[in-house]
This record gives C-alpha cells, sequence and structure tokens, in this order.
C-alpha cells in the first residue's frame, strides 16, 4: 500500500483539527487500486495494462453481431430494452485489469482513501475528467448519480448499495461514501464501479423513461447514428480524455464499432459467413463442432479459437420460479432436477465439450465439496434446526449415467420424492390429490436451446409431466423477466472471486420482492439471508471462503436450479484482419484491446468482394 501526506494530514501536524478527526484521518490508507485479494501489481503510473499495445493504431470499422433488439439507450432502469453498448460510452470511477484478480484501478478517480476503521471510502476525481460536450466531471455529478440510480435505477444498485449510510460532497473533485457499518471490504470497489453521469444533461430529461436520443457520455466511443431494432454505430472519441491514461492507453483502438441486431441466431451466423459482421463469440457447442466448415474458414480468411480464461464459471440452469405454487415444494425441484440426464445430453448435443456444474461458484476454491467440517460445519451448527438432516451427512450429488437417455433408476428416486410431496402417477400423469396434472412452461429467448429443452420435456414425459417449451423474442423475454412472469426458463448467476454485495440481489427475500431484479429463482431462505449478509462482512480470505461454501451448501439443498454446464474457455471466430498482443490472459481476451491490422484487413476486403 501507498500512503501520501494529504492537506488533512498536514493540519494535523500543525494541530488545526480535533483530536477525534485527526486519529481517523492519520490512519487512512491512500492508494491507486482497490485490491480485495492482496497487493495491486501495477504501481501507480503504470504505463498501459499487460494486454494493451499503447502503439497500437486507429482506424477502421469493425462490426459484431447480436440476437434481439432494442428501442431505448436507458440500460440503467427496468422499462424498455436497452442497447447494452450504450454502457460503453460512460467512465468509471475504477477501471478493473482484465488479467488481475479483483483489482480495479484509479480512472476518473485518481486516488482511493480508505477510512482505517473501514466506515467509509473517498474517492479524489481527476480534474481533467470531462464529459464529452466539454463539461468538467465532478463530484455532484457522482453524487447525482449515485442518488438517481438507487431512487430509479435497476433493483441491484439499491441491493449493492444497501451499505451506504450517506455521501458528502468534500471538494468539487473529492467525494466520500460513508458507510452503516464496517467490514463490507468489497463496498469501495462496487462503488468503483459506477458509471459517472452528466447532471447537467440529464436536468431536462426523465430518467425515469426509455432514453431514445443518444445520451452524452464521457468514456472512449460516443453513439454516431442508429436504427432502433436494427444497428447500433459508436464512434471513436479522438480526444477522449483519459487517451493517454495507463486505464486505457492501447484500448478502443477501432474508429467504429458497429453492432448489427438479428432477430435470429441463424441468420446473425450467415451474416458473419457473409462477412457482414467480423467477429463472434460462439456459445453452442454443435454449432462450434459443425457450423464453421465453410471456405473462409478453409482458406484461412476466418480464424477459430478458443481462450482460456481462470475465472469461477458461477452456475447456469433451468431456474424453478419458487413464486409459483408448482415449485414452492423442494422435493418436487429436486425431482425435477434429478431427471436432466447431462451425460447424454453432452455426448448427443454438446460433443463431449462440458463440465457439469455442481456448485453455484463452480470452477473456483469457493466451491463446496464433501460433507460440511471444520469451521464450515461450526458456521453451519448455528442453523441446524433450519437446515435439512442431510445437508450435514450427506455430500451434494447429482446422478452420473451411462449417457444412453434411458435412466431407470433416477426415474424411481424422483417418482418416490413426488409422491413423499403429494403427487401421484394415474393413467399415465402426474397428478395431485386435486386430480391436477403437473404442468409447467420453459420459457426461452433463444431457439438454439431448445434442442436441450426438448428432452428434457421427453424425460420429464416420462415422470406424467406436462412441461412444454416456450421461445420469445428478446424484448419480450426481457419483460417477462423482469417481473418474473415464467415457471422456468434459463438463467446465469455469474460469480467472482471475491464474492460480496451482488449476492443481496441474487439470494434474499428482499430482492425476491422487486420487479428487474437478479433473484430468478424467487430464493427466500432466512439462513441464505444471514449467510449473504456473513459473505458481505466477513473480515479476512479465510472466513470469506468458509463463508461462501456454506452458502453455496445451503443454495444447492434448496434445488433452485436444474445445473447445467461449465465450460473454461472463450469461444470465438474472427475474419483474419485483426492484431492483438498474443499473451496469455486471466479473462482469456479483452477485444477492447485488438486493433485493425492493415495489411490482414486489405486482403481479408479483397477475398470477400471477391465472394470467396
Amino acid at each position: 500500500m501507498i500512503v501520501r501526506l494529504t492537506a488533512a494530514m498536514l493540519m494535523i501536524l500543525t494541530g488545526l483539527l480535533p483530536a477525534a478527526t485527526q486519529a481517523q484521518t492519520a490512519a487512512a490508507i491512500r492508494n491507486h487500486a482497490v485490491s480485495l485479494l492482496g497487493p495491486a501489481q501495477l504501481p501507480p503510473g503504470f504505463a498501459h495494462f499487460p494486454y494493451a499495445n499503447p502503439a497500437a493504431p486507429k482506424g477502421g470499422e469493425v462490426a459484431v453481431g447480436a440476437v434481439g433488439t432494442f428501442d431505448s439507450f436507458s440500460p440503467h432502469i427496468v422499462r424498455g430494452s436497452a442497447a447494452g453498448a450504450t454502457l460503453q460510452i460512460y467512465d468509471t470511477l475504477l477501471r478493473a485489469n482484465a488479467d488481475e484478480p479483483q483489482v480495479a484501478y484509479g480512472h476518473v478517480a485518481h486516488t482511493i482513501e480508505t477510512a482505517a476503521d473501514g466506515r467509509s471510502v473517498s474517492f479524489e476525481l481527476r480534474p481533467e475528467a470531462r464529459f464529452h460536450d466539454g463539461t468538467p466531471m465532478s463530484a455532484e455529478d457522482v453524487l447525482w448519480t449515485f442518488n438517481t440510480l438507487v431512487a430509479q435505477g435497476r433493483p441491484h444498485y439499491r441491493q449493492y448499495w444497501a451499505d451506504v449510510a450517506e455521501l458528502r460532497v468534500e471538494t468539487p473533485h473529492r467525494i466520500t461514501f460513508v458507510f452503516k457499518q464496517a467490514g463490507n471490504r468489497e463496498l469501495p470497489a462496487i462503488l468503483g464501479q459506477l458509471e459517472v453521469l452528466p447532471k447537467h444533461w440529464w436536468a431536462t430529461r426523465d430518467f425515469a423513461k426509455p432514453l431514445t436520443e443518444p445520451p452524452l457520455g464521457s468514456g472512449p466511443w460516443r453513439i454516431e447514428r442508429f436504427e432502433f431494432g436494427r444497428t447500433l454505430v459508436l464512434a471513436r472519441v479522438p480526444d477522449y480524455w483519459a487517451r493517454d491514461l495507463g486505464t486505457a492507453r492501447g484500448l478502443a483502438n477501432f474508429d467504429r464499432r458497429r453492432v448489427e441486431y438479428f432477430r435470429d441466431p441463424t441468420v446473425a451466423m450467415e451474416a458473419f459467413k457473409a462477412g457482414q459482421v467480423d467477429f463472434r463469440q460462439e456459445n453452442i457447442a454443435k454449432d462450434w463442432a459443425t457450423a464453421y466448415d465453410f471456405p473462409a474458414v478453409r482458406r484461412g480468411l476466418v480464424k477459430k479459437e478458443e481462450f482460456r480464461h481462470r475465472l469461477p464459471t458461477g452456475m447456469q440452469g433451468f431456474v424453478m420460479n419458487t413464486r409459483r405454487d408448482v415449485f414452492k415444494d423442494v422435493r418436487v425441484r429436486q425431482a425435477v432436477a434429478l431427471v436432466f440426464d447431462f451425460e447424454w445430453a453432452n455426448a448427443n448435443l454438446f460433443y463431449g465439450a462440458y463440465t457439469r456444474s455442481r456448485s453455484y461458484f463452480s470452477n473456483s476454491n469457493l466451491a463446496s465439496t464433501g460433507i460440511p467440517e471444520g469451521a464450515e460445519l461450526s458456521l453451519l451448527e448455528k442453523y441446524r434446526a433450519k437446515l435439512p438432516a442431510g445437508l450435514f451427512s450427506e455430500e451434494f450429488r447429482l446422478p452420473v449415467t451411462d449417457g444412453s437417455g434411458n435412466n431407470r433408476e433416477v426415474l424411481r428416486q424422483s417418482l418416490d420424492l413426488l409422491r413423499a410431496a403429494g403427487w401421484t402417477v394415474k393413467e399415465r400423469k402426474l397428478v395431485n390429490a386435486a386430480g391436477q396434472q403437473m404442468r409447467f412452461e420453459i420459457l426461452l429467448n433463444n431457439p438454439s436451446f431448445e434442442r436441450v429443452a426438448l428432452p428434457y420435456v421427453q424425460w420429464l414425459g416420462r415422470l406424467g409431466i406436462e412441461a412444454r417449451v416456450r421461445t420469445v423474442d428478446s424484448a419480450q423475454f426481457q419483460r417477462l423477466s423482469d417481473t418474473y412472469d415464467y415457471d422456468m426458463t434459463v438463467h446465469v448467476f455469474g460469480q467472482s472471486e471475491s464474492p460480496g454485495n451482488e449476492q443481496r440481489g441474487f439470494w434474499t427475500c428482499d430482492s425476491a420482492k422487486h420487479e428487474g431484479g437478479d433473484n430468478a429463482a424467487g430464493v427466500c431462505d432466512p439462513v441464505a439471508d444471514q449467510l449473504v449478509e456473513a459473505v458481505i462482512n466477513a473480515p479476512d480470505r479465510e472466513a470469506l471462503e468458509t463463508t461462501t461454501r456454506a452458502l453455496d451448501r445451503v443454495l444447492l439443498s434448496g434445488w433452485y436450479v436444474v445445473p447445467h454446464w461449465h465450460l473454461a474457455s472463450i469461444r470465438a471466430a474472427y475474419w483474419d484482419r485483426f492484431g492483438r498482443v498474443d499473451v496469455p490472459i486471466r479473462s482469456g481476451m479483452v477485444f477492447d484491446a485488438w486493433w485493425i491490422d492493415q495489411t490482414r484487413a486489405e486482403a481479408t476486403d479483397a477475398a470477400r468482394r471477391a465472394g470467396n
């Protein structure tokens, strides 16, 4: 850590501050970065991130594809279908290093000062920080942004920042966040992710309504043109105020970044093959294995590459909405989860590419294993009366089948659970005491996922359950998701090496109530609530790992999802027109650090014009 003398410290030396203030200020720690897992690797004034080329040429245009649509530029509110790329026009107080776990460096803020008692953090803004209209960025903008997002933004802002008691604008370029309690180690980093919005620009506009004009930003990109539902073009800001900072040098190298929207993933793939899109990430194993055998690939004009990463993969799964009566009983949820035959799906649909996820914190040392022991057992003992007995004596397990798709033993286990929950099979239908058949709908927003959901529907049918798949467009899916108007859907709970405030949004009773939130399953468990707070306020790394494993175990015992799978790499295909720093990166890849290689681009463009 780096400690510098501040003006306040000099006042202490001359006796101009009261004793109580002197003690707190003298011990405050000032730094150029926030790190949760150890000292920051990059020094003050570092030249650039290791995956960025400071001499990268600027210029050219890149086209990327997106499946879906957009009708607004308001990603911070629930209403409307916002263009996600809008966030790229804003700067944040801190900027993360993609090659370093849980470290963020000063960007808009050049210094971060943390109180010795952990009850506050102050950000000192760079005087040169400006919005695109030339207006200086100030602490008042930070204050307005925070208050507006808490009052009118998506629910996760209130949940992430719930421990903030007040904000103090101390100078035009210094703002202090005072916390309700000490111990929330992650909160300074969370606050550093704040996208600073221009108070003066929003003064004549209604923040709560979807925005249909390009907003004013401060980042390396601005919105140049758009056609709602079809195209969004971001243009590089040549006089970007932060272009020479280490957190920005060598990034945002394209003159234009064009996002083309497609309603159908098949059409998006055809656009890539035709050269209308330059870069795409591939999330479908079958397409990765079979869809890239076309002339441009065979001639080397299109490259396929897997970028290995070292990140926690969280949990993806069919999420059961416990707000619906059909999924209120944990025995029903367990029975429905057991029926999914991952081994069959991996062999027949995914070409053996995936690993089954058995934890909400998969691919990390935060995942629970075996049965609870030591400190984790001591922690869970406090809640023994409220937890299932098996949590203490049995390891969480998912069935491992022979992949044949004919798993009679698993079906028997599921039927036993369903009978215990009051369901019986009559005339090949699973019915309750009133004779009503169990029915539910699986909501999807991507037709390509139907090939996973439809076999699952068949397996559920063997239990007498009538399940059906409903695929809707992205705008309708967003509305249904925001209002939790579904029985079951596919959802991803992303995780990091240092879980914290975001867990409130995933798992707590309060988060289950608010529209547009992240608690897709409607989890409301007093034990989970208490463990979430324990995770957030863990005093050290050892306690964080222990508490996170305990939370993981409690969530798994609730059977809120049908666990899917994960992959420790990013699959990308791109036309051979780019340059990049060819080094391994913790996050796998950072496309924002790529640039147009003029020689390659000319050869590729010539081939595309010739129809090759």
